[in-house]
């Protein structure tokens, strides 16, 4: 959408596939939380409490979910407010980095193929024989290596890095600051010292993955690190080489998974959790915060604690765990008194 440029709630409701009730013709300008909204923004709400709320705010249109009726608002009624809520907030977001175009400070190899309206910006650097698909953006300052592939519709942000023969397909967006392709780390020590071995896989990013701000995918000693469609990761992770990561993971903010691990589909890590190398995932595995994947985990399982394991036997055990100050105090008494009546039989 163009700045300032208003959609009637009729179009919203088409984009969401919802139903309207009030004025169809209303146009709404933007979106917003139920606190800062105005008569010009569209707010969501989930539950009976939220409705109430949104009810008595400025929004000039709430989102809700099947079976809520009121009168005084304008409202979109769907299945997933939250959903369409994302989905209509994308159709009013800013595409800050848009500007069609090549600039003339950016460093362009003449092996380079380049696409169709892609929008290249200040002091972009691409190298030897790399692929840029159409409508690609890349903001100030990215490195595309030699060799690099770039899908369609991609969007790298300032300052982000991405080396040699790496591969980056359609609707991909890496934040600010993240490296791709860096060499994996691995060495082979004798008396002499540490010896570097060659990384000479590569790094397949699918498509319509999200890459947080500030995340390093290391490249593979010898295949790809992987990469899998329509996972999205937090900022400050580090991914090593090898690693297989399944369709739409999500990555929580500084997870760490060593050497060749992998992960099924729509596997979740909270933040801070490791995963320790050559350990498999199972799908639809779910890891709670600061917890450490030490083996091999089954599908379809809750899992927490470090070493990790099955989340209510580890809350369990740390239920246990703060008893241990007032047991230890009872075992000494215990002892104590024990002392003193050997003391009396002998």
């Amino acid at each position: 959408m163009t700045e300032n440029e208003g959609l009637s709630i009729t179009e919203l409701a088409r984009r969401v596939n919802g139903k309207v009730l009030g004025d169809p013709a209303y146009l709404i300008y933007g979106v917003s939380g139920v606190s800062e909204s105005t008569a010009e923004t569209i707010t969501f709400a989930e539950t009976e409490q939220y409705l109430s709320e949104a009810l008595k705010s400025k929004a000039g249109a709430v989102i809700v979910p099947d079976g809520f009726t009121a009168k005084g608002k304008n409202m979109i009624v769907v299945k997933k407010p939250r959903l369409a809520f994302a989905r209509i907030a994308a159709v009013f977001a800013p595409n800050v980095f848009y500007r069609p175009g090549i600039d003339p400070t950016s460093t362009i190899a003449d092996s380079v193929v380049i696409g169709e309206n892609v929008s290249i910006h200040p002091y972009v650097v691409i190298d030897e024989g790399a692929e840029i698909a159409d409508h690609v953006i890349l903001a100030p300052g990215v490195y595309i290596g030699a060799g690099v592939k770039v899908g369609e519709s991609s969007i790298l942000h300032p300052g982000v890095v991405v080396e040699y023969d790496t591969v980056i397909g359609k609707k991909v967006m890496i934040h600010s600051g993240t490296v791709i392709g860096s060499d994996g780390y691995g060495f082979v020590t004798d008396q002499d010292g540490h010896h570097k071995i060659p990384q000479l896989g590569k790094v397949i990013i699918e498509d319509d993955v999200e890459i947080g701000a500030n995340v390093t995918i290391d490249r593979g000693t010898s295949g790809p690190t992987v990469i899998g469609r329509g996972t999205k990761t937090d900022n400050l992770i580090q991914l090593a080489h090898n690693v297989q990561i399944g369709e739409e993971n999500l990555l929580v903010a500084q997870v760490g998974i060593a050497g060749s691990s992998k992960t099924g589909r729509r596997v979740t890590l909270g933040g801070k959790t490791g995963v320790v190398g050559h350990l498999e995932i199972g799908d639809n595995t779910t890891v709670a915060s600061a917890s450490v994947i030490t083996k091999d985990t089954p599908s379809g399982v809750f899992y927490s604690g470090s070493p990790a394991q099955d989340h209510k036997k580890e809350l369990r055990e740390q239920a246990a765990r703060r008893k241990m100050p007032q047991l230890l105090k009872r075992i000494s008494k215990l002892e104590k008194r024990i002392g003193e009546l050997e003391k009396k039989l002998n």
